[in-house]
């Protein structure tokens, strides 16, 4: 049975190689992640509505909330080839719950006039971006490694800015934060469509495609959260 490599194993292929099993393959990827991005969306509305984000800020309730998720991630990257399908998908849904109770606090901090036009923004630049990384033929992988330190950039200084709160520098990070996310959205795109193998069996493409929802999922997350600070509707309730 093919196992659940992200390495790519067709670079280059076209889509006559595949027939409609990558159509298919996609179709299940994005569907999972607009499902998974529907569902937190919706959650952290209703939990923002009913003042949870304020209930459970400064007690422990509030790091378990943010720290699930990440829980989460890593139980679903490295522990998927073990899971069944189904637990799979149930870890999936779980976390995109867990998510959505963690962002409650952005309509806290931000009015839902303020929160939509950056939502389509970060939707349009995800989908351009996005058809782009799944169509192109040039190579992205050599992009991989200067994208994920990037990542580790930003979210080191993202920390270090938790304890200085500097405005001026969180809106640099917000800028440099976008450009690496739009990149990772490209590379993710490219890579998921590259992982697909056609003699797979049918868990290890569901597994796969859950794996792909998730990168994809995270990538229009956090470009979505970085975009927010650059808009400067923000209003504190606290």
């Amino acid at each position: 049975m093919a196992n659940l490599s992200t390495t790519p194993s067709q670079p280059h292929f076209s889509y006559a190689d595949v027939g409609g099993g990558l159509h298919r393959y996609m179709l299940r990827v994005y569907g999972y992640m607009a499902g998974g991005l529907a569902l937190s969306g919706l959650i952290a509305y209703f939990a923002a509505q009913n003042a949870f984000y304020e209930v459970i800020f400064d007690t422990p309730a509030y790091w378990i909330v943010l720290l699930a998720p990440v829980a989460l991630v890593f139980l679903l990257t490295f522990q998927m080839s073990r899971m069944s399908v189904a637990t799979a998908h149930i870890c999936f849904w779980v976390y995109a719950s867990t998510v959505g109770l963690s962002l409650a606090g952005i309509f806290v901090i931000y009015s839902t006039v303020s929160i939509a036009p950056v939502f389509f923004i970060a939707a349009t630049t995800f989908a351009l971006t996005s058809l782009y990384g799944h169509v192109t033929q040039r190579d992205l992988g050599g992009l991989g490694t200067y994208l994920m330190m990037g990542l580790f950039g930003v979210a080191i200084a993202g920390l270090v800015n938790l304890f200085f709160v500097s405005s001026a520098f969180q809106f640099a990070l917000s800028i440099v934060g976008v450009v690496v996310f739009i990149g990772l959205t490209a590379w993710d795109s490219q890579r998921v469509r590259e992982i697909y193998v056609t003699a797979d069996e049918d868990n290890v493409t569901s597994k796969k495609a859950i794996l792909g929802a998730l990168a994809l999922y995270l990538d229009f997350l956090n470009l979505f959260l970085m975009l927010m600070p650059l808009t400067g509707g923000g209003r504190r309730r606290w």
